[in-house]
């Protein structure tokens, strides 16, 4: 399985501490890891899932959906552009796959803010919040599981590899809601089958009869002391075990599963294995999914890192154009993309001008979003940037617009107040609007 150092330039790597293959005992290691789903909310939805691949790093514009083929050399990217099934529309020449599905997409080409860091900037886009130290705002899949709940035995928010995005605060992880609804991480490895079976010797009637006493243990030790790591935990223990007690939720996580064409067809590396599970997932009942690429932090040398320079599958381009246009295709193939909000984001884009070492710096005020499904009407391009690519020139797009926009989609009331475990009140959105012309 070919793979890029999960490392972007501020040092930090993307930690994998929550595997699925370390059970020990029912209900007891696996319990830890999921995280509990949330209920019915109001209104009716366009979609019933999302999808969400993040590119971690800051991917460049200029190189993928937004090239400048008529800026000066110091600022048009090393790769030339091509056509795409919009007519009008072109983008980089090595995401040729891509444009051939543009017409599901509606690009956004005028995301702009001003958090040039890394993990304030994913945290930022992750959550529609602008970060402060005062309170950690909740992922915007953690408030779908908050309000979208159900009795399903899938977890109603899964990372791919995981939720370590945006430092140690957690860009996207639950913030102030309760930890069940954080993230269910899957692992370093989504094309290696996962074990969810009870261990060796423990059946479900051994296993009932566990439950039923931790039961009672439980209410011993409410009778004490009842807070939110109690809820949490108790969460975590159900979704457990309607997870091993389902066999087609289990099977959901086994790529194995898949045909050699099929698993072909979205290309044999990490994020090609990421959107393949991600599509088995919201095909199970998964309502939100976050597949995470690592390797955008392109300061240097964007001609060799970018492309198949080294050897096939080397490239970043190469490999989102093979999964990002497989998970397209295949969705619509299977009657699930106008149920599935696909959005494609990093945390911002990078500088116009080439630096020194021929790669692009951090640059927040102008980076895309690709957001396809779920009733977004595609073949469309909103907002644009000015000619070398620095600021939005038409229609600039804030991150709280686009949290907003997702929620909306999703069947969310992005006015709702939600309580911090210290009794705030809080809007999930302070901000932002609904982005018009998108359905």
């Amino acid at each position: 399985m070919r793979s890029h150092p999960p490392i972007r330039c501020d040092g930090v790597s993307r930690r994998d501490f929550l595997h699925l293959g370390v059970l020990t005992a029912l209900g007891v290691s696996l319990s830890d890891l999921l995280r509990l789903q949330g209920a019915e909310g109001p209104g009716a939805p366009r979609a019933t899932s999302c999808i969400l691949l993040w590119l971690d790093g800051g991917p460049s514009h200029l190189d993928t959906f937004d090239p400048k083929p008529e800026a000066p050399s110091e600022i048009r990217s090393p790769f030339g552009s091509i056509p795409t099934s919009v007519p009008g529309v072109r983008i980089c020449e090595h995401l040729a796959r891509t444009a051939k599905v543009m017409g599901d997409v509606a690009l956004i080409r005028s995301l702009t803010h001003e958090l040039g860091n890394h993990d304030t900037g994913a945290r930022f886009l992750l959550t529609g919040h602008r970060p402060t130290p005062a309170l950690q705002y909740p992922s915007l899949g953690s408030v779908v599981a908050h309000e979208l709940r159900s009795d399903s035995a899938m977890p109603p928010y899964i990372a791919i590899p995981n939720d370590a995005v945006g430092g140690d605060s957690g860009g996207a992880r639950a913030g102030y809601l309760p930890g069940a609804f954080s993230a269910f991480n899957v692992g370093d490895d989504p094309s290696r089958a996962r074990d969810l079976n009870p261990p060796e010797g423990v059946s479900f009637s051994q296993a009932d009869h566990r439950r039923d006493m931790l039961r009672r243990m439980d209410a011993l030790s409410r009778a004490v002391e009842e807070g939110p790591a109690t809820k949490s935990r108790d969460a975590f223990f159900e979704q457990a075990y309607r997870l091993m007690a389902s066999s087609e939720a289990r099977a959901a996580f086994d790529l194995e599963r898949e045909t050699a064409a099929v698993r072909e067809r979205f290309g044999r590396t990490r994020l090609g294995a990421g959107c393949l599970m991600a599509r088995r997932l919201v095909e199970a009942g998964a309502r939100f999914v976050t597949v995470v690429d690592t390797g955008w932090d392109t300061h240097q040398q964007i001609a060799r890192e970018l492309p198949d320079s080294r050897f096939p599958g080397s490239g970043k381009l190469p490999s989102l154009d093979h999964a990002y246009s497989a998970l397209l295709t295949d969705l619509r193939e299977r009657g699930l993309l106008e149920s599935t909000l696909v959005v494609l984001m990093g945390e911002f884009g990078r500088t116009p001008k080439l630096n020194a070492l021929g790669g692009r710096d951090h640059w927040p005020r102008a980076g895309f979003v690709c957001l396809a499904g779920g009733g977004v009407k595609g073949g469309q391009v909103i907002g644009a940037t000015n000619a070398f690519g620095e600021t939005p020139s038409d229609r600039p797009i804030s991150p709280p617009d686009l949290a907003f926009t997702i929620l909306r989609l999703l069947g969310v009331d992005p006015a709702k107040e939600l309580v911090t475990p210290g009794g705030r009140p809080v809007k999930v959105l302070a901000e932002g609007g609904f982005i018009s012309g998108l359905v």
